[in-house]
C-alpha cells in the first residue's frame, strides 16, 4: 500500500511565513522546518541579508526598529508572522541598555502586532492570518537577566490582553499564538539544554494541533504556571476591558 505524502498533510503547505530574527538560532531552525513543510519563508533581519540557502528563507527583508511602517507591503503578503527578534543584555542594567531592550524586545513587536492586526482586519476573509509571538519562558521564570525578563514580561502581557481579533462581521481575522520557550542553545545562550531544531519542530507540531499557547521547555512547572497565568490575565483584562473605538 503506498504511503501518504507527508508534505500533502502539512498545514503549512503553500503558506507564506514571515520570521523576524530569522538569522538567530531559532529563526533559522524555524525557517528550515517551514521549508521542509512546503511553506515559503520571508526572513526579516536587522543585519545585511545573507546569501540564500536551500533550507533557509526564500527571500530576505532588512528593517530597523522604529521603521515598522515600511514593512506593510511585505506584511500584506504574509499568512503567518512570527515575532522572534530580541536581545539579551544579561546583567547589564544601564539606562541605555534598558531603553534598547525595551525598544527591541517589546515596543517594536507591539508596533508590528498592531500593523499586522490592521492588515488582517482589512484582508478578504478566507483562512485567517496568524501571528506567533515568542515571549520565552522568561515571561514567568528567572532568566538570569533582569532586563530581559522585564521586557519579555511586558511583551507577554501585551499579547495576553489583546484577546480575539475580529473583523467587522465578528469573525476571527487573526489567530494569535504565544510561544513560551525554555532555554535552547544559541549565541545568546550557548549552554541552553535544548537544540533549536528540536524546539522549532515542537513549535510547528503544537501549532499544527491548533494550540494557541505553545510551550516547549524541560521545566514541568511552566506547563502548570503558564496556562494559569495566561488565564488569570485574560479574565482580569476582559472584566475591565472596553470595546475598541
Amino acid at each position: 500500500m503506498p504511503q501518504a505524502d507527508p508534505m500533502a498533510q502539512s498545514p503549512f503547505q503553500g503558506r507564506r511565513i514571515g520570521i523576524t530574527g530569522a538569522r538567530g538560532a531559532l529563526g533559522a531552525a524555524l525557517a528550515r522546518c517551514f521549508r521542509a513543510a512546503g511553506a515559503e519563508v520571508i526572513g526579516f533581519t536587522h543585519s545585511s541579508a545573507p546569501p540564500l540557502q536551500p533550507d533557509g528563507p526564500n527571500r530576505w527583508v532588512t528593517w530597523r526598529c522604529g521603521e515598522e511602517a515600511s514593512l506593510d507591503a511585505d506584511l500584506e503578503k504574509i499568512d503567518v508572522l512570527i515575532l522572534n527578534h530580541g536581545i539579551n543584555p544579561q546583567g547589564n542594567q544601564s539606562p541605555d541598555v534598558i531603553n534598547q531592550a525595551l525598544e527591541i524586545n517589546a515596543l517594536s513587536s507591539w508596533r508590528l502586532m498592531q500593523r499586522f492586526e490592521a492588515i488582517s482586519r482589512a484582508s478578504p476573509q478566507g483562512c485567517p492570518k496568524e501571528m506567533w509571538i515568542n515571549t520565552s519562558e522568561a515571561e514567568i521564570q528567572p532568566a538570569v537577566s533582569p532586563v530581559y525578563e522585564l521586557t519579555k514580561r511586558m511583551l507577554g502581557q501585551l499579547v495576553s490582553i489583546r484577546g480575539a481579533v475580529l473583523d467587522g462581521s465578528g469573525r476571527e481575522a487573526l489567530i494569535l499564538r504565544k510561544l513560551v520557550l525554555g532555554p535552547f542553545r544559541s549565541s545568546l545562550n550557548p549552554i541552553g539544554v535544548m537544540g533549536a531544531d528540536f524546539v522549532a519542530a515542537q513549535v510547528l507540531r503544537q501549532a499544527g494541533w491548533g494550540l494557541r499557547l505553545v510551550i516547549v521547555t524541560p521545566n514541568p512547572l511552566t506547563y502548570v504556571l503558564m496556562p494559569l497565568t495566561e488565564l488569570g490575565r485574560r479574565i482580569y483584562s476582559q472584566v475591565l476591558s472596553r470595546p475598541d473605538p
